[in-house]
């Protein structure tokens, strides 16, 4: 006689499964980061910061994963670059590049990931594109120019005025990858509703955030 399955097996067998699922995605991402910067690096005026479309990975992890996840893949893509994999852009990797002008940037997309996540949370299930882009725009740009800026001014002896005016030979691009994001991420959402959870914004009582 087969015995009848524990009613904690089943909450445990889900947990499991989310568990491996969210692995799966971030390890996709994180390969997705990495495979964005297979086109290489392209260095513009001389400046020690490359352009390259990783950003683009990093913008949209936060949007289609979320804050945890897609922050997680960027922290795993860094920690096998740390470990001296060439997946960053123009086949770099080492610690040598977290002691370079870059490694804010680096860091900033950490925090990019969570801000276009944290956000993006707070959009769904509607995810109306010019809020969208607004809060892409805030994590993928705002917030990775806040570390990445201030750093490579440090490193580099620029004049923080100077490292500012300098960062928006970036920006023509980044706005491009901000759009894109979006596009991709409101398809994905689309399609695969429930990768990220809905989240309430802070000031609404959970009955409105239900109605909206």
């Amino acid at each position: 006689m087969t015995a009848a399955p524990s009613p904690v097996a089943a909450p445990e067998r889900r947990r499991a499964r989310t568990s491996a699922r969210d692995l799966a995605q971030i390890a996709v991402f994180a390969a997705l980061i990495a495979a964005l910067g297979l086109p290489g690096a392209l260095y513009v005026g001389g400046t020690a910061v490359p352009i390259t479309f990783q950003t683009l990975g990093v913008m949209l992890a936060g949007a289609i994963l979320g804050a945890r996840k897609g922050a997680l893949s960027v922290v795993l893509l860094l920690a096998l670059v740390a470990a001296g994999l060439p997946l960053l852009s123009g086949g770099r990797g080492g610690l040598g590049v977290f002691v370079g002008p870059s490694v804010g940037y680096l860091i900033g997309w950490v925090l990019g990931a969570l801000v276009i996540g944290w956000f993006t949370a707070r959009l769904l299930p509607r995810y109306r594109v010019l809020p969208a882009l607004g809060a892409t725009a805030l994590g993928g740009i705002v917030a990775i120019y806040l570390v990445g800026v201030p750093v490579f001014a440090a490193i580099t002896g620029t004049p923080i005025g100077v490292a500012i005016a300098g960062s928006a030979i970036f920006l023509p691009g980044d706005l491009l990858k901000v759009v894109v994001t979006v596009l991709v991420a409101k398809g994905v959402h689309r399609a695969w509703p429930g990768l990220i959870e809905p989240r309430a914004w802070p000031w609404k009582r959970p009955a409105e955030a239900t109605a909206k």
